[in-house]
């Protein structure tokens, strides 16, 4: 049968059995990672305790498997994260084009599946997190992926094989069905995996980067939903609404051309991870900003439902309840992170609760089942611009509880002042910039002989596609976020966009006296007890640059900086007694304090998310590794020492994967 597909089956492989219905509250106590955040309320939880604060420090590397030949080039900044089932690990490397399983106690490559449908359309963006999983708990064992040509396709689990009555050709176009997708050729594909809730198959969608050529024209990024059986469309969510739909009453009508603003306007797409709850049978929806990032003069209103978290019907995708968390979104502050489902317990009250953060650094958190706050969100007057045609909200929500986990907005207090003359230099330069609360708008550049608004959180979060994890247990949030301004402008147009204004370059990253304008920290992890709404601790996270650490300013002053966190962040694991964080190095934390029980290189910066599972008895963490100088990524599997043996073979690398000259 012509597939339009290949596979190549290195070794016949069994699974165990196992329901499809997956743990709501961490990993199943068997020690399996069936869902790409641990369990379909995506925790990132494991009960697993053989690894704990007394024998960490013990772990060693047992197995390594490198990416080095998956697709044309290494690939160094890798964003998986591995599902383990019966003793399987399952992935997507060479940016999401192959899909491998290896054996999860040895590395050892057991199959691979590569399509064909990228020599027809490539990936909008270079990242693929990871797959999905269903099982009808009869033998019926699928790993359900999407292609980075934008192609829904399931395989048989045990072979590797597509399942031949999915879809047309083994497979589901989902081009199809689109608005303006037929026109808009590339613009539109998925990096994070779809999920599966109650035989449902749930799909995002990430939209290109219009930064050389931007659009308000830009494919709208639909939420939709596939039978896991047959891959037949069960149902459409628009997160941009159409005639008759409910929001497109907060698409005001264009002023310069007078049409109605959700009849053209694309992106709104959920590219992070989504969410799901097996027992309630909804999906819980991140959904990003719309065309443009930084300027919406063209499409005036709210705008819902971007920058919405959505709880839908997975059965339907029937709206059960929404929350815009931004207005009017100017900023890039999209919702790119998993919502985190847990049950809490505030005031002797329990509640079904879904957590969300953004990268504006706010923890919004609602009951899951009907969208209530847990604690009031209050509408506050919002700073106003003055670019032309742009509309501004009134107001924007700000929860009263809990605290943001990240520095919001500038004033003088946030500039570097570690010295007299650090001091007034940064305020020299700062004077050339607009500063102000969050939500401060981005100007025109040289407007009012100004460059650019210091915006922070950055473009880039506070949070980002990493989110944050959870211990059910103890209802504690842990947050990796950075402290990185943004530097925001507008230009015209002109003849690159058929919008008035898009983002102008040479904002600028400015420095004082060779250091950050904003101070340090410079990334950090809070933990948030959600049982109270409070902060519980903060620690500095990742490395910081070396030229921070050696600045001659500093160093004249004696002023040691090697504790001042970096930009590094990966997913963190949770376990019964531990984080493990992944910046510069795999770290094992303390989770109830913060503080750091063991620090392990692994050769190079963590980039994917870190997981755990239990073989053969045998606890492993999993981390994935970036390559360096030209290298590709890599798995590394850890564990401790087996009573009696040699030490590991992580110093020859293991089994992990085919020769390098054919992975």
């Amino acid at each position: 049968m012509n597939y339009g597909r290949f596979a190549v089956a290195f070794a016949a492989v069994t699974l165990i059995c196992a329901p499809g219905a997956h743990a709501q509250q961490g990993t199943p106590a068997n020690g399996e990672w069936r869902v790409y955040g641990g369990d379909s309320g995506s925790t990132r939880y494991s009960p697993l305790s053989q690894i704990n604060a007394s024998n960490v420090k013990n772990l060693e590397v047992v197995w390594r498997w490198k990416a080095q030949n998956m697709g044309p080039a290494p690939q160094s900044a890798w964003e998986v994260t591995p599902l383990m089932i019966g003793g399987k690990l399952y992935f997507t490397a060479g940016t999401g084009r192959t899909v491998i399983c290896a054996d999860a106690a040895t590395g050892e490559t057991l199959w691979l599946y590569r399509g064909d449908d990228t020599a027809e359309r490539g990936a909008v963006r270079p990242n693929n997190r990871g797959l999905a999983y269903w099982s009808d708990g009869r033998g019926d064992d699928r790993i359900i992926f999407v292609t980075p040509g934008y192609q829904l396709v399931a395989l048989n689990a045990k072979t590797g094989l597509p399942i031949a009555g999915f879809g047309v050709d083994a497979h589901v176009d989902l081009w199809k069905g689109l608005d303006r997708a037929e026109v808009k050729k590339e613009s539109i594909g998925a990096t994070s995996p779809p999920i599966v809730i109650r035989d449902v198959v749930v799909v995002g969608a990430s939209l290109k980067v219009g930064v050389s050529l931007p659009t308000k024209l830009n494919t709208p990024g639909y939420t939709r939903g596939y039978d896991v059986h047959t891959g037949k469309l069960l149902w459409t969510f628009h997160t941009v609404p159409q005639n008759g739909e409910q929001g497109t009453e907060t698409w005001l009508k264009d002023p310069q051309t007078g049409v109605e603003s959700w009849k053209f306007t694309g992106n709104t797409g959920a590219w992070g991870p989504l969410t799901g709850d097996d027992e309630l049978g909804y999906v819980y929806i991140p959904v990003e900003a719309p065309s443009g990032d930084l300027y919406g003069g063209q499409r005036p209103g709210a705008n819902l439902f971007s920058d919405s978290v959505v709880c839908l019907d997975a059965k339907t995708g029937k709206k059960i309840w929404y929350y815009q968390l931004i207005h009017h979104e100017m900023w890039d502050y999209d919702i790119p992170a998993a919502p985190i489902l847990l049950d809490i317990n505030v005031g002797g009250k329990k509640i079904k609760a879904v957590a969300v953060v953004n990268k504006s650094a706010f923890t919004f958190v609602f009951d899951r089942t009907n969208g209530k706050p847990v604690w009031p969100i209050v509408e506050r007057p919002a700073p106003k611009g003055n670019v032309p045609y742009e509309w501004y909200s009134p107001t924007q929500p700000y929860p009263t509880k809990p605290a943001a986990f990240d520095r919001q907005g500038v004033t003088e207090a946030d500039l570097a002042d570690y010295t007299p003359e650090i001091k007034a230099e940064a305020l020299k330069v700062a004077s050339q910039y607009v500063m102000g609360p969050i939500y401060t708008p981005p100007i025109v550049k040289d407007s009012g002989g100004k460059l650019a608004t210091i915006q922070l959180p950055g473009a880039g979060g506070g949070a980002n596609w990493m989110g944050g994890s959870v211990d059910p247990e103890t209802g504690m949030l842990y947050v990796p976020s950075t402290t990185s301004p943004y530097f925001s402008a507008l230009q015209p147009g002109g003849s690159k966009s058929e919008m008035p204004y898009i983002v102008a370059r040479g904002g600028g990253n400015p420095t004082v006296m060779g250091l950050p304008l904003i101070k340090g920290p410079y990334g950090r992890i809070t933990a948030i007890n959600l049982n109270t709404g409070e902060h519980a601790w903060m620690i500095p996270n990742g490395k910081p640059a070396e030229s921070l650490v050696n600045n001659p300013a500093l160093k004249a002053a004696g002023i040691d900086a090697s504790n001042w966190g970096g930009g590094q962040r990966s997913p963190i694991l949770v376990t019964k007694t531990l984080l493990f964080e992944g910046s510069a190095s795999l770290r094992a934390i303390d989770k109830a304090t913060g503080a750091v029980i063991n620090e392990m290189p692994l050769g190079g910066n963590l980039t994917g998310g870190t997981m755990t599972y239990l073989v053969n008895g045998r606890q492993f963490v999993v981390a994935v590794v970036g390559g360096q100088r030209g290298e590709g990524a890599e798995l590394v599997a850890l564990a401790l020492p087996v009573p009696g043996a040699g030490r590991g073979r992580g110093g020859r690398g293991g089994r992990g994967g085919p020769p390098a000259e054919n992975q």
